[in-house]
């Protein structure tokens, strides 16, 4: 039973490497996407793909974009910078809008050519995308552009399905001061305790008076003082000052 098994795993092998454009044919993108998909069910490794699409004639970049796709569709573990978008799939800081310097990647479904692995948005608020070319984002929610963005590429795509991810939120920070490891501003890369964000700064130094940390927090024009026992936190009490974070807090730790 083993022979005819493999004779069409083979045949089948030959066929799909067949189906990749002749060379000197236009290759798209979208039929990489779709090489890629068919020759992962063949059970092709991605080492093996990679070649046959190279001998075709599409360039690395391409084939390395289309991975993009391909493995953020399949909700496959990513590596690397990609840990942050996942990260951030989790939950998004509240109130969150995009803001001048976040990257974002702009995905829609089965089209490749038309998605956006990373998309820097610019101090003027906009962004660009293929087909769309410009379009303003600053003040949009994720869930607001993909909308917006439904509505543009349905002039040249039908029933497009698009999906927004901020990949690194930079326009939203937090600010440590004082006697912890690493002071300064910490991008907010989703909803953050003042814990979190302590041991994101790598803790506090052998000076900190762990039980004389506050947080300075402006509502509505109105300075608070919210205070913060580390070392209560961590013996489990006074857990209610363990508060999730806001964009431009500043967490002051004395010493």
């Amino acid at each position: 039973m083993r022979i005819p098994m493999i004779t069409n795993c083979l045949i089948l092998g030959l066929v799909l490497l067949f189906s990749l454009p002749a060379a000197g044919q236009q290759k798209t993108p979208k039929e990489l996407f779709e090489y890629i998909e068919n020759a992962r069910k063949l059970g092709l490794n991605d080492e093996q793909i990679r070649a046959n699409a190279l001998s075709a004639g599409w360039d690395a970049p391409t084939i390395e974009h289309t991975y993009t796709i391909v493995r953020m569709l399949n909700n496959e573990k990513l590596q690397g910078g990609d840990r942050t978008r996942v990260q951030l799939a989790k939950g998004l800081p509240g109130g969150y809008r995009i803001g001048p310097g976040d990257l974002l990647q702009i995905v829609v479904w089965r089209e490749p050519e038309a998605s956006v692995p990373d998309a820097v948005v610019r101090v003027d608020g906009k962004i660009s995308v293929p087909l769309i070319k410009e379009i303003e984002v600053v003040g949009l929610t994720p869930r607001e552009l993909e909308e917006t963005l439904t509505e543009k590429f349905a002039k040249f795509i039908n029933g497009p399905d698009v999906t927004v991810i901020p990949k690194q939120i930079n326009s939203m920070k937090v600010y440590l001061m004082g006697a912890v490891k690493k002071e300064g501003p910490l991008p907010m890369i989703g909803p953050m305790t003042v814990l979190q964000a302590i041991n994101e700064a790598g803790g506090l130094s052998e000076y900190a008076k762990r039980n004389k940390i506050y947080i300075l927090r402006n509502d509505g024009g109105k300075q608070l003082r919210l205070p913060f026992d580390y070392e209560a936190i961590l013996e489990g009490k006074r857990l209610e000052q363990n508060i999730v974070l806001r964009p431009d807090d500043m967490i002051v730790v004395p010493q």
